[in-house]
C-alpha cells in the first residue's frame, strides 16, 4: 500500500500552481484563498467520493488497469454510450491539465529569467505579455513525451509518472522550506504576521516533510521507479552545475519582494512596534476599497 503512495502524489500534482498565478491574479488576496481552501473539499469530492462509489459498484479487485474503472463500470451495466462520453470527459480533462502546466512552467521560466536564473530569451513576451519563448519550450517537451511513448510504450507511463513524482515531491519540499525559512524570518525581523497562515504551523510544515521524504525512498525502493530517483538526481546536479557555471551578476543576488501584508483586525502583538510600523500605523494603511498601501 505505501507503494502506491507513489502514483497518488503524482495525482495531487500541480496544486502549487496556484501560487504561481498570484501574479496573475486582480486580487490576490481575496482569490487564493478561496482556491487554497477549496482545494481540500475538491479532492474529497473527485478522488475519494468517487473512488467510494466505484468499489460499492465494482470489487476492488477485479479492477486490472487495462481501462478506466468508470468506463468498465458502465459497460458492465450497459451504457456503452456513457462509457464513450467519459472517454472524452478523461481527454478534456488530459488537455486541461496540459494547459497548466504549460502556464506553470512557462511562467516559472519567465521570472527566473527575469532574474537573470534562466537565458534571457524566456523573458520575451508578446505584446499582450505572453511569454512565448516559453510556451515553445514546452509544446517541444511534450512532442518529445510523445515520441518516447511510442519508442518505450509499456514502461514509459510508469518511469514518466515517478520522475513527475520525483520532480513535484522536490518542488513540495521547496516550497515547505521556504515556508519554514519565511516564517523565521517573521519572527527574526518582528514584521507582520501572514494574513492568511497556514494550519498546523509548525507541526503540520515538518510532518509534510516526513512525508515528502518517505515517498522518495519508496521511489527509490521500487524497483520499476528507482531510474526516476537516479535521472532525478542526474537532473539535480545538472541544475546545480547550470547555476554555478552560467548565473552571474543579479542572478546570484536574492532579490527582494515588496511586502504588501497588513495589519489583521483585532490581532494585538506581543510589539507594538514590529519592523517600523506601528501597528495601529498600519491598519490605517489601508485605504477605503481594502487595499493595503506599500510600506515597505
Amino acid at each position: 500500500m505505501l507503494a502506491s503512495l507513489t502514483i497518488v502524489m503524482f495525482a495531487f500534482g500541480g496544486t502549487e500552481v496556484i501560487g504561481i498565478t498570484a501574479g496573475e491574479a486582480e486580487n490576490p488576496k481575496k482569490v487564493l484563498p478561496r482556491a487554497i481552501n477549496s482545494v481540500p473539499v475538491r479532492i474529497l469530492l473527485f478522488y475519494v467520493l468517487a473512488l467510494g462509489v466505484i468499489m460499492m459498484i465494482q470489487p476492488w479487485d477485479t479492477i486490472d488497469g487495462e481501462a478506466s474503472p468508470f468506463v468498465s463500470i458502465f459497460s458492465s451495466l450497459g451504457l456503452a454510450g456513457a462509457a464513450n462520453v467519459l472517454n472524452l470527459v478523461v481527454i478534456a480533462a488530459a488537455l486541461s491539465a496540459i494547459n497548466a502546466d504549460i502556464f506553470a512552467a512557462g511562467r516559472m521560466l519567465h521570472g527566473l529569467a527575469e532574474q537573470g536564473q534562466a537565458p534571457r530569451a524566456f523573458a520575451r513576451t508578446t505584446r499582450v505579455g505572453v511569454p512565448f519563448m516559453t510556451v515553445l519550450t514546452m509544446v517541444a517537451a511534450l512532442l518529445v513525451g510523445v515520441l518516447l511513448n511510442v519508442w518505450f510504450h509499456d514502461q514509459i507511463f510508469f518511469l514518466i509518472a515517478a520522475l513527475a513524482t520525483f520532480a513535484m515531491v522536490l518542488v513540495w519540499l521547496m516550497i515547505l522550506v521556504s515556508h519554514a525559512r519565511m516564517k523565521a524570518e517573521i519572527t527574526r525581523e518582528k514584521k507582520l504576521p501572514s494574513e492568511f497562515p497556514a494550519p498546523l504551523w509548525p507541526v503540520g510544515n515538518y510532518v509534510a516533510m516526513a512525508v515528502i521524504a518517505l515517498v522518495v525512498v519508496l521511489i527509490g525502493i521500487i524497483p520499476d521507479s528507482r531510474p526516476a530517483l537516479v535521472v532525478g538526481a542526474i537532473w539535480i546536479a545538472l541544475l546545480a552545475a547550470a547555476y554555478f557555471g552560467f548565473v552571474r551578476g543579479t542572478g546570484r543576488v536574492r532579490k527582494e519582494l515588496v511586502d504588501e501584508t497588513a495589519a489583521i483586525p483585532g490581532i494585538r502583538l506581543e510589539s507594538e512596534d514590529i519592523a517600523g510600523v506601528d501597528v495601529e500605523d498600519a491598519d490605517d494603511a489601508v485605504d477605503e476599497e481594502g487595499e493595503p498601501e506599500r510600506t515597505r
